[in-house]
Formats: C-alpha cells, structure tokens, sequence
C-alpha cells in the first residue's frame, strides 16, 4: 500500500477553540477533576473543572489588564508543572498565542524563541530562569517583551489582582476572538541541526485531533475518569498535545517535574495509562533486569521475559497455547504483577512516541499487561499522525492513522502526511513552508512503508541514512535501537558516510554502571571513564554489537566500536530536550574519535 486517508469521525463548529473543551467539562454535573497537584504535605489534591475555569479565567483577565491583545505571543519557560497549563490555557483564554520554551534552554536560546516571535510577556518558573530570560533580552535588545511574571513568586497573584476589574463580557470577547483557523502556539523544533524553526499549530490542529483521537481511544484509554502523571517537558508537542486531549477527555493529569522520583510518584498517584519516549521503557526494563540480576534470580527474570514476549506474539497471531497459558499465569504472579506494581498497580495503557520502540520490548509490556501504544509524529504534526490502538495493535509497527488524517510513501521512501495534525506553517518563514510542502503533503523527511492494512512501520530518516563509499546505504536506526537496548549501554551513533565500512561511538549508562558493575565483578566505585576501557565492559558491548549485526547483511554491520568516557546528555548537548541525539554535534564534537577509528583502517 502507498497512500491511505482515514475520514475524520468528528467535525468541529469553526468558531471553536482550544478553551472550549475547559467550559465544557465545567459545565457537566459531575464537574470532573482535570488536574491533581500536591499541597504542602505532598499529598494530591485534585483540581477540578468548575476550579480551574476560575483560576485561568482571573490569570486571563490579569492578562487583558496587562495589555495583552488577542494573537499576542507569551512565552513560558518552566518545567513540568501543574501552572504551566494553567497559564497556557489562560493565554488562550486571552485570545494570545502560547510560546512555550523548554526550561534548560541557555540565554541565546531564549533570546531566539523571544525575539523569532517577537513575545510581548513571558512566565518564567523561577528567579533563576527569570535571570536568563532578562540577560537575554539584554543582550538581544528585546524590545518587544514587556513583563515577565514568575510561578514561583507573586506573579500569578499579581495578575489575579490585576484583573480584578475585568469583566466578564471583556474576557468572554477575548476567548471567543479566535477560530479553528487561529493559531494556537508556536513551538520551536529543538533542533537536531540548525536554528529552531517555529512550527505554527492552530486551535484546529488541537482541537480535531483530540477529538478525533477521543473517537477512537476514548472508550479505552482516556476514558472520563482515567488519569495520568505528566513527567515529560510539557514544551514538547507530545506532552502538550496529550495535556489538551486529557482536557478534552475529562480525563485527570498529574504532573512531576523530576523523573529520578517517578517510581514514588507513579505509585502515590497510581495513573491509568502514561506517556513515555522509548529510553524511558528501556531504563524501566534494564533497571527490572539488573535488579533481578542482583537479587540472584536473573534466570528467572530472563524466563520470564521470554514468556511474556512468546505470550505476546502468540496473543497477536491468534492466541496462546495451553502450556504458554500456563507458564504466563505463574511469571504473572511471581514477576509481572510486581512489575505493574512498580509503576502504580493500575497501567494498563501507555502512549510511546518520539522515536522506535523496537518489537522486542513492545511484547515484553505487552505480555506483562502494559499495552504500548506505539504512534509517530513530529511537532509539525501537533504529535500523532498514527498510532495503534488497544483493538487493532501490531507491534513493531507505529499504527494506522487517526481519522481526518493521511499518509502516503513517496517513490524515495519519504512519508508524506496531511490532515488535522499538519500545522500551518513555520513562523515567518514562507520560503521554508513552501520548502517542505509538496501538494498539499508535508514532507515528514522520515522513511517509511505501510503494510496492506495501512499500518505506518518507521524505517529510517532520510537526511541520517548513510552511504559508505562503497555505495552501500545503511539505516543506522535499526543497528542504534538494538545496542541501546543493552543495560550497560546509554546512546549509539553509528557512523560511516563515505567511509569503507561502519563503526559506532558508544557511551556507558552511567545510572545502570554500579548495578551492572557489581553483577560482573567490576570495582566498586569504577567511573564511567574506567568503564569505557574495562575490559569485561568492552566485551558486553561487543557482545550488544554482535547481536545487532546478526540482523543486517555484512555490509551494513559494524566493524569497529569506540566506547567514549562521558554520556550524551542535553546539558552536553548531544540531546534535544525531548532525548533525541543530535548526530551532527556528536560527530563534530567527537572528531577525533571518529578519524581514529578509520586511521586504523583494519576493521575489528
């Protein structure tokens, strides 16, 4: 199959917005909490509907007094946190356009997000983030920006009693001054490579897809009632579209803005589905692992994880057999459910984006009674363009797409989209929307193949395919998924373009080292530097290299690997906030790696 368009189940009145889906859950009797937030005591206390529409209502109205006008851009710079949608739907609420800046991001950064979009305000998390926003408009002469109002001191308060004279009707004008068509925010690329580019996604983008989405999931996964712990940066389009969509659902959020707490977390706030990229369901198997490992019942965990992954693919292809059956009713009760437990004893579902999962641990949860629903989209498409759904799911695959949406594979492999998700265009850049439109499609620039039910499988990206000078082209994805998902490995960039054969760069899990160090008998307290020349290290990564080889033609598999003594982290920046190796820095910052590795000339 090239192309397959799914109709869109719902169609929504042009002069909705994004703030509709907050009246009406406010409007309904049982006045459903949309959020959760810990008081003082640490303990969730819930937000509801009827609550939060006040509170935004008199955040909005500070605004308006502010001198805030309707498609007026306003930053936010904090992290994961209940006030970041509390602002975000009081900007809308306002008639302005949120402009949403990931909480790490240095002055120059801010500086490009604030001055691209020419922002009049920003809300800035805390002192400290309050400090780089005003070095930045300083050392960009920001003329534009005109307040900066902090969470974590009275700014919140300071527009409620600004406000306070407002009226109704002034606000009620404002919220309803924008359509479908109106954007909604404009949110920058992290950017692998290059300067960020503003991707404009309109109140249509947000609206038709969280109700189209709603169609099909809603029954299922976000259910009224349903609820769910938010540990990504909400700056990122995923998070932020799945915060709209549990909105839109009656469905109750939770957030934490540190993930080293996110087991305590998961197990006080006990959510019913959750949203995660790949390493986080990577770190969750490998730490499960290592810990079974330490425990002495490693080849019990192993079994188990072989059960669950045949129990899984035999329940996709038709159904498990008597003895499968058995074999997983006992790893249930003696592995499994602490597994499920771990994470707050009631996940059924979670949502995986932001990159491959990979077969292999897509059965794992599956068979242990996690169903991951694997989609794909970028911050062009307001996230999901596909995704599997809990009644029709092929694992390995990234699902079909949701309704009012379309997919189609170019001659080249490139994935074409339209519909509901593709936003407008990228902010102030003509030259680079009509760049990446062809048609009518956006070009995703990810390669791809749909089988013949229409499900999306993710082959590669078409700008990282590398072509050795031999010819050869080689999808470094499918080499890079499989070694990370060895426990004492963190990142793999494989590396060759128009090099005689491919190699790979490899760092050391630096959370999972003292673990995995103790079960094989490294030093207590070895560093991630010592690590990377150990020689029991070097052989398990050899070991993950091999195994990965085993899957491609000779051609394609590495030769060479080089362990370097340091992680790709975000604050090195060789991660986008969202946890997406920027290869192009990697490759510039490890050059001399890199020319070592084919200086030897002879291929291990």
């Amino acid at each position: 199959m090239q192309e397959i368009s799914v109709p869109a189940k719902v169609v929504s009145p042009r002069t909705m917005n994004t703030t509709d889906f907050v009246l009406r859950q406010a409007k309904l009797a049982a006045n459903p909490a949309l959020f959760s937030k810990r008081n003082e005591d640490h303990v969730w206390v819930d937000v509801s509907a009827k609550e939060f529409l006040a509170d935004v209502s008199a955040i909005a109205k500070g605004l308006i007094a502010s001198g805030i006008k309707v498609g007026d851009r306003v930053g936010i710079m904090a992290r994961t946190r209940y006030e970041w949608s509390l602002v975000d739907f009081a900007i809308w609420f306002a008639g302005a356009v949120s402009v949403p800046i990931y909480e790490t991001s240095s002055p120059s950064q801010v500086a490009w997000n604030l001055g691209d979009s020419a922002a009049v305000a920003i809300f800035a998390e805390t002192g400290s983030h309050e400090n780089i926003i005003r070095q930045a408009a300083h050392n960009e002469n920001l003329t534009t920006l005109e307040h900066v109002w902090q969470l974590e001191g009275d700014g919140l308060d300071v527009l409620r009693d600004a406000g306070r004279d407002v009226t109704d009707e002034t606000l009620e004008a404002a919220r309803t001054a924008n359509g479908l068509d109106d954007v909604a925010t404009i949110i920058y690329t992290s950017g692998t490579t290059g300067r960020p580019k503003g991707c404009m996604l309109t109140h249509h983008n947000f609206v038709e897809l969280s109700e189209n989405a709603r169609a099909v999931l809603g029954a299922s996964v976000v259910p009224p009632g349903s609820q769910t712990i938010m540990f990504l940066p909400l700056a990122h389009v995923f998070a932020r579209y799945i915060s709209v969509l549990a909105v839109a659902a009656g469905a109750k959020v939770g957030h934490t803005p540190d993930i080293k707490n996110l087991l305590a977390d998961l197990q006080s706030f006990q959510p019913t589905f959750i949203l995660a990229v790949p390493r986080v369901f990577e770190k969750v198997y490998n730490s499960a692992s290592l810990k079974a490992e330490g425990e002495g019942k490693g080849k019990i965990f192993a079994a188990a994880t072989k059960t669950a992954i045949e129990y899984s693919r035999a329940t996709q292809d038709g159904g498990a057999g008597i003895v499968l059956k058995a074999k997983h009713f006992v790893f249930d009760k003696l592995v499994y459910v602490k597994l499920r437990n771990a994470m707050g004893g009631q996940v059924r579902h979670a949502v995986s984006g932001g990159g491959p999962l990979g077969e292999r641990l897509g059965h794992f949860f599956q068979g242990i009674g996690l169903q991951i629903l694997e989609g794909y989209g970028l911050t062009e498409t307001t996230a999901p363009i596909t995704v599997n759904r809990p009644e029709h799911i092929k694992i390995g695959t990234v699902g079909a797409p949701l309704p009012g949406n379309a997919v189609k594979i170019a001659a080249d492999g490139e994935i074409l989209v339209k519909g509901v998700c593709v936003m407008k265009g990228y902010f102030g850049r003509d030259d680079l929307t009509a760049e990446n439109f062809t048609d009518g499609w956006f070009r995703t620039g990810d390669i791809g193949e749909l089988d013949e039910q229409g499900f999306l499988k993710i082959t590669g990206r078409k700008k990282e395919i590398i072509v050795t000078s031999g010819g050869k082209n080689v999808v470094p994805a499918l080499l890079e998924d499989q070694i990370r998902a060895d426990a004492i490995v963190s990142q793999c960039v494989v590396i060759g373009e128009q090099r005689p054969f491919i190699a790979a760069i490899v760092t050391i899990d630096e959370d999972a080292l003292p673990q995995w160090g103790k079960a094989h008998g490294l030093p207590a307290g070895i560093s991630v530097a010592e690590a990377a020349k150990n020689a029991t290290v070097i052989a398990a990564v050899q070991a993950a290299v091999n195994k990965a080889n085993s899957t491609v033609s000779a051609a394609e598999a590495i030769k060479q690997f080089r362990i370097v003594d340091s992680d790709f982290t975000e604050t090195s920046g060789h991660l986008t906030p969202s946890l997406k190796v920027k290869r192009a820095q990697v490759m510039k910052d490890f050059e001399a790696v890199v020319e070592e590795v084919y200086l030897s000339k002879k291929p291990v």
